[in-house]
Parts: C-alpha cells; sequence; structure tokens
C-alpha cells in the first residue's frame, strides 16, 4: 500500500497537493467546500494595501486630521481581527495545517501582522513578497536586499516556519534562495503570479488580463525547482502555477518539490481534482513500487539525473536547430 503523505515546513501534509492562497481560501466556508482533499490550506492573502484602500477616509474628511485617523486605524485593525479570527476558526474545524499569508507594504508591518497571526494559531506563514521598481535609479541588488530583509525579520521574529513566494523576475533565482535560507526561511514556493497589464484597444483603457494558469507556466516551475532542489536542498519547496493535472503533480515531485499548489485548476474543475490528483499520484507510485513520496521526490532534479543539461537554456537552441516545422 503507498503512502502518499509529505513533509513541508516541517508539517506533515496527507497529500502533497495543497489548495492555494485565493478566493477559495478567503472564508471557513470555502474552505470546507474546497478543501477537503487537500494536505493544508493556504488561507487568502492579507493585503495591506487593501487595508490601507478600505481605511482611506482623509480625502472624505479632510478638515477632520484627528477623526481619519482614528477611522484609519479601527478599519485597519479591523480587518486584520477578522483574519485572525478565521484562522481561528480555520485551526479549530480543519485536520489539515492552515498556512497564513501576507503581503505587507511597509517593513514593520510585516512582522505586527506575522506575530499576530502567529499567535491566532496558524501552522507556518507564507509572505507574499513582491515590490515594484519605483525609479530608474534602483538597482536590482537594492530590491533583493529589501526582499531578504523583510523575509530575516519576519523569520526571526517569529517560531512558526515562514515560507517566501517568490517572483520569477530575479536574475539568479539560486542566489536568492540559499541568501533566503541563511536568514531563517524554512520554504520557498515557485513562483507568484501577478495580474499582468493589457490595453483594451477600443476603449483605451488598461485592465489585467487572463487571471487563471495554464499548464504551459510549468515549465518555468521545472526548470528552477529542478535546479534550485539540487543547489540549496535545505529549504523546502512548492510548486505553484500551471499544476493542472496528476502528471504535473509527479513531475514537481521528482523535480525536487515537497509539495505544489493549486488554484486555478480547482475553480476551472471544483475541488474533485484534488482528488483526482491524490488518485493519480497513488496510482503511479503503484505502478513504480514506490511506497512513499520521499523514495523520489528531487530523484530528478539537475544533480540527479543523467541529462543535467536539461535544465540549460543552451538546450533551446539545440532543439530547435534540428527542428523542421
Amino acid at each position: 500500500m503507498v503512502n502518499i503523505e509529505t513533509t513541508y515546513l516541517g508539517l506533515k501534509l496527507k497529500s502533497p497537493v495543497i489548495l492555494g492562497s485565493s478566493g477559495l481560501t478567503s472564508s471557513l466556508e470555502n474552505i470546507r467546500k474546497n478543501g477537503m482533499h487537500a494536505g493544508a490550506v493556504v488561507l487568502k492573502s492579507l493585503f495591506e494595501e487593501q487595508m490601507l484602500r478600505e481605511a482611506s477616509v482623509m480625502d472624505v474628511y479632510p478638515e477632520y486630521p484627528e477623526a481619519a485617523d482614528y477611522i484609519n486605524a479601527y478599519i485597519k485593525d479591523n480587518t486584520l481581527e477578522k483574519y485572525v479570527t478565521l484562522i481561528r476558526e480555520a485551526k479549530k474545524e480543519c485536520t489539515v495545517p492552515i498556512i497564513a499569508s501576507i503581503n505587507c507594504t511597509k517593513g514593520g508591518e510585516w512582522v505586527k501582522y506575522a506575530r499576530e497571526v502567529e499567535t491566532a494559531g496558524a501552522d507556518a506563514l507564507e509572505l507574499n513578497i513582491f515590490f515594484m521598481p519605483e525609479s530608474k535609479d534602483q538597482s536590482a541588488g537594492q530590491i533583493e536586499d529589501r526582499y531578504l530583509q523583510t523575509a530575516g525579520e519576519v523569520a526571526k521574529a517569529l517560531s512558526i516556519p515562514v515560507s517566501v513566494k517568490l517572483s520569477n523576475h530575479f536574475t539568479n533565482p539560486l542566489y536568492i534562495v540559499n541568501a533566503l535560507y541563511f536568514r531563517g526561511v524554512k520554504g520557498v514556493v515557485m513562483f507568484n503570479r501577478f495580474y499582468e497589464p493589457d490595453i483594451d484597444i477600443e476603449d483605451f483603457t488598461v485592465g489585467s488580463n487572463g487571471t487563471l494558469s495554464t499548464h504551459v507556466e510549468m515549465r518555468t516551475l521545472t526548470r528552477w525547482i529542478g535546479r534550485a532542489s539540487a543547489e540549496v536542498p535545505f529549504v523546502d519547496y512548492a510548486a505553484s502555477s500551471g499544476i493542472e493535472s496528476g502528471e504535473s503533480v509527479v513531475k514537481m515531485l521528482l523535480a525536487g518539490a515537497k509539495a505544489v499548489q493549486v488554484c486555478s485548476s480547482v475553480y476551472k474543475g471544483g475541488d474533485t481534482i484534488i482528488k483526482y490528483m491524490n488518485d493519480f499520484l497513488a496510482d503511479w507510485m503503484q505502478r513504480h513500487g514506490y511506497k512513499s513520496t520521499n523514495e523520489f521526490v528531487g530523484m530528478m532534479n539537475s544533480s540527479h539525473t543523467k541529462n543535467s543539461l536539461g535544465y540549460e537554456r543552451a538546450q533551446f537552441m539545440k532543439y530547435f536547430s534540428s527542428y523542421q516545422g
């Protein structure tokens, strides 16, 4: 009999398939509906910028700055309290680990909110970090240092494990992952997915394009998880974006991920897609003689596979030089 359990961030998961941070995990009702087959649940991110927008009343009461400050603080605290309440409720009802997620814009707020979610009982914390470059004078190194400083401060302040959801825009993700490890971060989620701008050529407006991921995005995951798990094996990796099938789950585990996060696939196919992924994984393990996931996780990363060049960009030219169309 096979066992599809895994360990991620030191937490025991009944399945490597995690329900990712989204509207699917924004309420206890949604978690009940969508997360019954998942190995863990990442709550919808607490976005400080959303709290700031909700609390922005200075334009309404410009002549009463003290009242506006009071209302701003009240709304922010109330939003945080709702999030803390969700953590407590989820912990009481769910038998799987509950991972909180926060996204802040200010340095000190990260630690403040992180301590709140830890006190509420979250099993781990996922930092959803993205700093948009602010000017042409800001170097890549300055932005990277900001990421590392933020993650390090939060990890140092908490006793629960901390993971970072990385952007794939870094020049060298391997350096960032290694630096995060030395700052106390236990896990890395590859990769954060952003709303990208799109232009409506009839209405002359700027909006966002499609928000759901597709299996094509998994190619980037394969390369970087396959390489990072070989270069920095002390970190637990979770794959995110483009995980649409049981086959995708197996591929990510072979590349070196301890877990995968699903979101778009659940929006498209409902919560039973996670059960299907679990069943596929168990069947695949049975067919190949594996009794536990520990036996094959990372077996095909760049340090173990015979064709490590398959993870390198040079293969692009090798492939297309012989491609006949």
